[in-house]
């Protein structure tokens, strides 16, 4: 449901994922991360993850065994003291299949000393790995213990809230996201400028038809992005194209161009337009 991507600070919205089972529905929610803003962009960010731990029942803050608790993790738990109504937290160590039984222990030690460093309380404490899944269905039941009983709210079958066009520009962010790398992550948004599906004449079969606009910041981006005769777009076009067909089951034709937009992440006006307002 949401993107991915090695650079932090790559989710910029709230990201629903819906989890119905026999006995319960969860509906986790994905956050941008929290830090010390930069730039408008990430102030307003900030202000959406406030907002919604004003709106959650359970927090669960995802700590990897292969790394130390480090002072943006620290930043993050401390945040979480200082709400007046603060939802019940959960410590999720996550890559436990990536370390030792000993590195596991330690690393649960350590996060048991949070409580007391940083003035909150964990109700449980639990090692994971998605990727082996181990104690992921743990995790589940842990979450829904602590969930007051409720209505559900989403039809079964429903895996997330998210728009399609939504969608769409977040696969063709990670698309660019994973061709430039280290070279301009943060200054990349994408705009949808059209979506619809079309009858395809030439296949007989309706076609996903994708307008959009990658943004960045200088034109000296805009040549990176668009790459040596126009190669490195190709690329992303044909990475997203995939990606969107794949995720929507829809076969799709994707027009992708390059627009710079100076200092959006730092333009009100600019962020209004792309979708960055928290009013």
């Amino acid at each position: 449901m949401a993107i991915t991507s090695s650079k932090p600070q790559t989710t910029r919205h709230a990201v629903r994922g819906i989890v119905t089972r026999a006995d319960a529905q969860l509906v986790i929610i994905d956050t941008p991360g929290l830090s010390k803003p930069r730039s408008l962009l990430q102030e307003r960010l900030n202000d959406l993850v406030r907002d919604t731990y004003a709106t959650v029942d359970v927090v669960a803050v995802c700590l990897p065994a292969d790394q130390m608790v480090g002072p943006g993790d620290k930043y993050l738990i401390a945040e979480l003291a200082t709400l007046t109504e603060r939802p019940k937290l959960v410590a999720l160590a996550t890559k436990a299949d990536k370390v030792s039984p000993d590195r596991i222990r330690r690393h649960l030690l350590r996060i048991a000393a949070l409580q007391d460093q940083l003035g909150i309380t964990w109700e449980h404490i639990v090692p994971c790995s998605a990727l082996s899944g181990a104690q992921v269905d743990e995790v589940a039941d842990t979450l829904i213990s602590l969930l007051p009983a409720g209505p559900k709210y989403y039809p079964a079958g429903e895996l997330t809230d998210e728009p399609e066009a939504v969608l769409v520009a977040e696969l063709i962010r990670e698309a660019a996201l994973e061709l430039v790398r280290d070279e301009l992550p943060h200054s990349i948004t994408v705009e949808i400028v059209e979506l619809g599906v079309h009858d395809d004449t030439n296949a007989k079969r309706p076609i996903l038809q994708v307008h959009a606009n990658l943004i960045v910041e200088r034109d000296s981006q805009k040549h990176i992005m668009i790459g040596k005769g126009g190669e490195r777009i190709k690329q992303i076009g044909t990475a997203a194209r995939h990606a969107i067909a794949a995720l929507l089951g829809t076969p799709t034709r994707l027009d992708l161009r390059v627009k710079v937009v100076k200092e959006w992440q730092r333009d009100p006006k600019a962020l209004r337009k792309l979708g960055f307002d928290t009013d």
